[in-house]
This record gives structure tokens, sequence and C-alpha cells, in this order.
């Protein structure tokens, strides 16, 4: 095979940059946009902290824009690329600094840790040329299960919470290809949205049917089966009403807040779903030239 010319070389980069920088747009959009949606359930809105005393609105988004550079790293080492233990390494070690980058702006709070392992692999599955929802998903678990020999050892709340409870966790979900995000939350969100529901009702209840079958860890680690319960029970109830669109509906979602508040837990698991099925719904809705 002929080496490629200077002015392909060009070419090239010029797409996996274009490429890298409408990948990135998306996941941080997708970040800010996760945080913004009003009233979630003792998370991080518009209204306030949720159930957290460490976090704010202004904070959140400061840290989605802080893992810009990550993002785009992520997507141009993966342009192109198939699934590949080299390749799993370099972005373990980008997310590594992501995760340093992220401590840096927040003063030591947890505030995407989880979003940037999910967001993180799903940028890097659609910047290797998948295209659909489904294949992004399914390049991303063929990511996930190749192992990162230089992960740190230490423990983590979610590890540990994943050891005592014996569930999957974030891990898991992406090694399963996102079942959460595609087998739910999508069509929630679509099906919502084809309802009449307003885009905040519609991703509202694409939230809720994510925390009704997540055995979420964040909501594990704050508070234990009493909160996951809690959790799950309250968001079916809220769809069963016939989701946030009917007056019932917003009637259970406002107790199941104040109930969670109560608990001093919030389903942050739940939402980095959301927002990872925000990024694969705007990568459906503006696809990408070809490559």
């Amino acid at each position: 095979m002929s080496a490629l010319s200077t002015a392909d070389l060009i070419e090239q980069n010029d797409k996996a940059q274009n490429q890298a920088t409408r990948l990135t747009n998306l996941a941080v959009r997708a970040l800010i946009e996760e945080v913004e949606l009003t009233p979630k359930p003792a998370l991080v809105d518009q209204r306030g902290p949720g159930a957290h005393t460490d976090l704010s609105l202004t904070m959140m988004k400061r840290s989605a824009h802080c893992l810009r550079p990550s993002f785009e790293l992520m997507a141009l080492a993966s342009f192109r690329q198939i699934p590949s233990q080299t390749l799993r390494e370099d972005l373990g070690a980008i997310g590594r600094w992501a995760e340093q980058s992220m401590l840096l702006t927040t003063g030591g709070a947890n505030t995407h840790r989880g979003a940037i392992w999910t967001v993180g692999l799903l940028v890097s599955a659609a910047a290797m040329g998948a295209n659909s929802p489904d294949a992004v998903a399914h390049t991303a678990r063929q990511l996930a299960c190749l192992p990162d020999w230089s992960t740190p050892k230490q423990q983590s709340n979610g590890s540990r919470v994943i050891q005592r409870y014996q569930v999957s966790g974030a891990r898991g979900e992406a090694q399963a290809g996102f079942p959460h995000v595609i087998t739910i939350g999508l069509p929630i969100l679509h099906r919502s949205r084809q309802e009449g529901s307003s885009e905040t009702q519609a991703r509202l209840d694409a939230l809720l049917a994510i925390m009704a079958s997540l055995d979420d860890t964040c909501l594990l680690h704050r508070g234990g089966f009493a909160a996951l319960n809690r959790a799950q029970t309250g968001a079916a109830a809220v769809l069963a009403a016939g989701g946030t669109a009917t007056g019932q509906g917003w009637e259970l979602l406002q107790r199941l807040d104040r109930d969670l508040l109560a608990l001093k837990a919030s389903p942050g698991g739940s939402a980095d779903l959301l927002a990872a099925t925000l990024f694969l719904d705007f990568i459906a809705s503006s696809p990408s030239t070809k490559n």
C-alpha cells in the first residue's frame, strides 16, 4: 500500500478534528442539558443542589466544560480505529487525566466521574465510525470489555457498593451494551415526545424509566436498599400514572423528590445514563457527514 500524500494526510487530519469537535460539542451539551433539566428528584438542577451538600448547578456546568479537552482527545485517539487493547489503555489514561481536571476544577468534588466513563466510551465509539445509537453502544461495549491494566487498584465508592450489594455498576452497564440507555432511556424519550409531552417532560420520563430499573450505585452508597427501593417504586409510580405530563404523575414526582431528599440520596448513576441517552439522541438527530 502506498504512503499517504501530504494532501491526503492533511485531509484525514481535518476530518478527524472535525469529527472530534462535533462529538465533543455533543458530549458537553448532553452533560449541560442533563444537569439543567428541572425538576429532577434529589439531583442538582436549576432549583438547587438536591440531596448534595458539595455540588451546585454552576459547579456542574463548569465541570462539564472542563471535560471538553478530554472528550476531544478520546475522539481523536479513536478516529477510524477498531476496539483494541492499546486503544482501551490510551482511553483509560485520558479518562484518568479527565478525572484530575474535574477534581481541580471542582475543588475535589466528584461531579462527573461516572459520566467520564459512560459518555467517554460513547464518544470513542462514535469517533470510530459507528453512526446509530445501537452501533455506538455495541462498539462501546467491545471497548468496555477490554481490561485496562493501568487502572489504580484502590477501591472507589462505586466498587465498594458493587461488592457489598452485588450489583453491576457503571462498568457492568457498559459491558452489557448500555441496556438502560438503548432499551429504556431512548425508547421512553421518543415515545413521550410522540405522545405530545414537552421536551422537559419527555426527558424527565426517560430519567424516571432508567431510575425504575437501574440498581443505582449512587443511591445504594448514600441510602442503601431503602433509598434504591424508594427511587425505583416512586419512579415506576410516576410512569404508571401516565408520566410527568399528567397531573397525577407530576404530583408523584414531587413526592419522590421530597422522599429522596429526606433520605439524603440522589440517583446519580441514573443521571449519568440520562446524559448518555441525550448524547446518543443528539447523534441520531445530527448525523455526521461521510468520513
